[in-house]
């Protein structure tokens, strides 16, 4: 694992394919190492990482395959699950994912002989992301360009179903808030749903489309944020359903919008891959301008660490890392 100066990124972990997603396990999984899973055309890694950032011990960055699960599809998206656990033995290790052929599958694995999947068919049309019920782990909702949001059962029985106005593109579930889910919207709106009643309870609105990628802040549960076009928007949910804040960052269109989990002000955006590089820019929102820029040779996914200011975007047989300041 070197330090790779040339384009700014902190650390770079080499893979055996091109990197589709990227995604930090958010949860604690009982293990002084960081869970990481990537997906690439027809498969899942699940890693660890160690950082000097958190271990002195360490030498820059030490990072450890600890399976590879066949997938035979390509993958868009990943979910952890707050019941992995590295400390449990034998460990579990369980994510979702969501692919190319409209399915959701869930992965189980102890690490050794138990390997199974489950595949969820319900969706007619690409998955955009998935999100796991974040405290107990027991059902996991979806988005789709086919307009609808769902939350499935483990089993996959679907539990609930909102019809949207226009392809859902992403679905968070706060900790805090475990009967809400957020869904948002390609035409620029952002919903708010009771999952007892199962209705729409609070919707915000872009005023500009498309809204390609939106986040719940877990360090402050009235902060929303979004991609749209090609700004960066803000809500603080208690003032007004309009942005409060608003910026253009990415010149041809921003892709990805992530808060960092460690601070409420820091966050991260992605511009469009399909160019030769794709821009990472981390925000702080008492600065006018991006704290950290970095680019990526085609850069897709997005995610931030558990427990340190550092997020990492996949890339053409690599991961990027990138350590930003508090």
């Amino acid at each position: 694992m070197k330090q790779d100066s040339t384009r700014n990124t902190s650390y770079t972990v080499d893979c055996e394919d091109y990197v589709h997603v990227v995604k930090f396990n958010p949860f604690d999984s009982g293990d002084s190492c960081s869970l990481i899973a990537y997906g690439g055309n027809n498969y899942v890694v699940v890693g660890t990482c160690r950082f000097q950032e958190e271990d002195a011990e360490v030498e820059g960055m030490q990072y450890k395959t600890l399976r590879t699960f066949h997938h035979g599809i390509r993958v868009d998206a990943i979910a952890w699950s707050p019941e992995t656990r590295l400390d449990a033995i034998p460990p579990q290790i369980r994510f979702c994912t969501a692919a190319s052929d409209r399915k959701l599958r869930l992965f189980t694995s102890d690490l050794q002989d138990k390997n199974e999947f489950k595949t969820f068919d319900g969706h007619s049309d690409y998955i955009n992301d998935l999100v796991f019920a974040p405290n107990e782990g027991q059902e996991i909702a979806s988005v789709s360009d086919d307009h609808t949001c769902r939350v499935w059962d483990l089993e996959g029985n679907e539990k609930a179903h909102f019809v949207l106005r226009s392809p859902g593109m992403s679905v968070c579930w706060h900790p805090e808030e475990a009967f809400k889910l957020m869904v948002a919207e390609k035409n620029g709106t952002i919903r708010f749903y009771d999952l007892i009643t199962q209705q729409a309870i609070l919707s915000l609105e872009c005023e500009q489309t498309p809204l390609m990628s939106a986040d719940w802040c877990l360090k402050n549960t009235f902060k929303i944020g979004a991609v749209a076009g090609s700004d960066w928007l803000i809500w603080d949910i208690t003032r007004s359903s309009y942005p409060q804040d608003k910026r253009p960052v990415h010149i041809d269109r921003a892709r990805l919008f992530r808060w960092s989990r460690v601070n409420e002000n820091l966050f991260a955006t992605t511009g469009y891959p399909g160019k030769t590089t794709t821009q990472l820019l981390v925000h702080h929102l008492g600065h006018p301008q991006p704290i950290l820029t970095g680019t990526a040779a085609v850069g897709s996914g997005l995610t931030w660490h558990r427990t340190l200011p550092l997020c990492a975007v996949g890339g053409d047989h690599k991961i990027f890392f990138w350590v930003t300041e508090m």
